[in-house]
């Protein structure tokens, strides 16, 4: 069971879980859209989403700029309760990179720490989608 999970935005999905099951030692956990799928290796969770139209990671913003790979890679943390989570965090004058959005399983959050580094809050929809612990 993975304890720690991470997005990567790669530029197809597919290509993606060839690379890192053929050749990395992952196994696939899920794959339920061509935008999206979940990896597993060890307790190192890999989230594989593609830029998209699509509500999700991979989402392009209301400016419409694109997520790239590097530029939005980030920790994702699970929460019980993503809301009063976001409500706390504006609050106190966080700032959010997007609103609240709900992918392919699970709603999300990315909030910025002080140095401006994303951080993914995430609220799972299906079983499969929550963290061992979370």
């Amino acid at each position: 069971m993975a304890v720690a999970s991470v997005r990567y935005i790669v530029a197809d999905v597919d290509d993606a879980i060839a690379f890192y099951c053929g050749s990395l030692g992952f196994s696939e956990v899920m794959h339920p859209a061509p935008t999206f799928a979940m990896l597993e290796r060890g307790g190192l969770r890999l989230v594989l989403s593609a830029v998209s139209d699509r509500p999700g990671g991979g989402q392009r913003l209301a400016d419409g700029t694109e997520p790239t790979p590097g530029g939005w890679n980030r920790i994702q943390l699970q929460t019980d309760g993503l809301d009063a989570a976001v409500a706390g965090l504006r609050s106190a004058g966080a700032r959010f990179r997007t609103d609240v959005i709900e992918g392919v399983g699970v709603r999300q959050v990315v909030v910025e720490d002080p140095s401006g580094n994303p951080v993914e809050l995430f609220e799972p929809l299906r079983p499969e989608a929550g963290l061992a612990g979370g």
